[in-house]
């Protein structure tokens, strides 16, 4: 294991404000577990990154099967492990209160190493259909795959949201499709076999057996149940004029109605517009998330006699 030297982490230092602005009490603790571990294997690398990531080459033809357990666990830099590490944490928040904890852990577990498998299979058939061996060298790193496949049960769980993509409103069961082919185009180096791989994985919990398997597997796990999946949101009657339905202060109170990738989006401008790193305030009143509103100008009441004071004027 050798630790990392150099430069000054921006993207590092940011995830931790992040995180801070959440607050450690606020994150579930196997969230926090994957946090921390890919923090602390980008601090300190198991080994360099071109012996961890994983291939055709590597973890098919030269059996180098711990690669499968390494790669999704390293990052190729600060921003590469910012961006993957920030949508953990949202997807985090949102899935493991609904999943509980043990079960998870045992679909982090699960889904890091066979989206690897999926990875080499996916380049496998490339080698074959276009006859190119070079995607047999292709080496992938990093845990963005695992976030596609957490997106896939994400939106399966918490259906009827929509999803803002470059600026457009995608259904969020269709998003994960979109953004695959976006970031592919915006961003060509990045691994789109990988991010299919997670995708596939995804839908192989959600449409196909895998959960089941994963269950049978289990055995012994009995906190895990599997939860209702709600009806789409617009399909849902919340009330009717001189009724107000309130339900329990749950983890989309506090996201203002934004989608995950607005929170994101969020999240990123304003940490890039703080001052410092100390957790400015407004109104003495520390700012929570990462992204905040700020205060309305008017309350409501005061909103409300204005109204009256134009329609006496009248």
């Amino acid at each position: 294991m050798q630790r990392r030297q150099g430069r000054v982490n921006a993207g590092l230092l940011l995830l931790l404000y992040q995180i801070s602005q959440v607050g450690l009490q606020n994150i579930p603790s196997v969230t926090l577990g994957v946090l921390a571990l890919n923090i602390f294997l980008f601090l300190n690398p198991v080994r360099p990154l071109p012996e961890v990531c994983i291939s055709v080459k590597e973890g098919f033809y030269r059996r180098n099967w711990q690669r499968l357990l390494l790669s999704p666990f390293h990052h190729a830099d600060d921003w590469h492990l910012y961006y993957n590490m920030v949508s953990m944490l949202w997807k985090g928040i949102m899935l493991e209160k609904k999943l509980k904890s043990v079960w998870f852990a045992y679909i982090i577990a699960v889904f890091s190493v066979l989206i690897g498998v999926v990875y080499m299979v996916l380049e496998f058939m490339l080698v074959k259909i276009l006859d190119d061996p070079s995607y047999e060298m292709n080496c992938a790193v990093g845990f963005s795959g695992v976030l596609f496949a957490l997106k896939v049960l994400n939106n399966h769980y918490n259906p009827g949201r929509v999803s803002s993509v470059l600026g457009l409103q995608i259904s969020s069961k269709y998003a994960c499709w979109v953004e695959l082919v976006a970031i592919h185009l915006i961003s060509p180096g990045t691994s789109f076999a990988g991010h299919l791989a997670g995708i596939l994985v995804g839908l192989m919990y959600t449409m196909g057996p895998l959960k089941k398997i994963m269950k049978a597997c289990a055995g012994g796990i009995s906190s895990f149940t599997d939860p209702a999946r709600p009806r789409d949101y617009y399909s849902e009657y919340y009330g009717y004029p001189g009724y107000q339905y309130r339900t329990p202060r749950s983890y989309y109170d506090y996201t203002g109605g934004l989608t995950e990738e607005e929170q994101l989006e969020r999240a990123v401008l304003n940490s890039l517009h703080e001052r410092d790193f100390g957790g400015a305030t407004y109104n003495n009143e520390r700012r929570p998330y990462g992204f905040w509103f700020p205060p309305e100008q008017h309350s409501e009441e005061d909103i409300r006699r204005q109204r009256l004071r134009r329609f006496e004027r009248r």
